[in-house]
């Protein structure tokens, strides 16, 4: 089975006025997404539709690494080279709200060929996330050893993983993969985020980004 996954992310989130909504989503699908998927180091993509939070739109790539975003065939060949299709409709252009992000995978630690998918998960629970730096380190040794764990038993929860931002706010993102939406609704959710005293202790100082935590639907590839 082919790679689909490595540590890197690029993430790029924005609303879209109704009057540009099908343009937009016709280049992105037609021409965008095929020109980044070319791209070295560039080894899956899909596109998400919120149906709870904010913005409305995510397109989500997987990289080899956060380094690809570096490259001359990132830079030179799409970021900075526009094409006019691109140049009318693209989210800088006509969005709000627009957020553009890379990260680097913090957990879990390394990239698994088991966790490669075939496919992009068909429901995601992304997380924004600002802490006070005098916080960081219990704020990091919580999620991964108590927070994180508790929600991986809950049915319908494929996958979950953080990442920190190479640069830009917010500095970490959590991004939970769910077979359908209903998860975050569950009693089963519901006890993992309530049961852990440490859970408690932490929540009054994690700073959610506004529109986070964000549910959403895979709108590209087509389900």
């Amino acid at each position: 089975m082919a790679k689909t996954r490595g540590t890197g992310l690029l993430m790029a989130w924005v609303d879209i006025p109704a009057e540009h909504d099908a343009a937009f989503n016709a280049w992105y699908d037609e021409e965008h997404m095929p020109r980044l998927a070319a791209i070295p180091g560039f080894l899956s993509g899909a596109r998400y539709q919120a149906i709870r939070g904010a913005p409305k739109y995510l397109a989500m790539y997987e990289l080899e690494d956060h380094n690809v975003l570096r490259s001359a065939a990132f830079l030179d060949d799409v970021r900075y080279k526009p094409s006019p299709r691109r140049s009318t409709i693209s989210p800088s252009h006509v969005g709000r709200n627009f957020l553009l992000n890379g990260y680097r995978q913090i957990f879990p630690a390394r990239a698994a060929p088991a966790d490669d998918p075939a496919d992009p998960p068909p429901f995601l629970q992304i997380g924004r996330i600002t802490i006070a730096q005098h916080m960081e380190d219990e704020f990091n040794a919580w999620y991964n050893t108590c927070y994180i764990p508790g929600y991986l038993q809950v049915p319908g929860v494929l996958r979950a993983r953080r990442f920190v931002a190479i640069e830009g706010e917010p500095k970490y993102l959590t991004v939970y993969e769910f077979a359908n939406a209903g998860v975050p609704a569950s009693p089963e959710w519901a006890a993992a985020r309530e049961g852990n005293p440490w859970s408690r202790r932490m929540r009054p100082h994690v700073q959610l980004d506004e529109g986070s935590p964000s549910v959403l639907q895979r709108i590209y590839p087509k389900p």
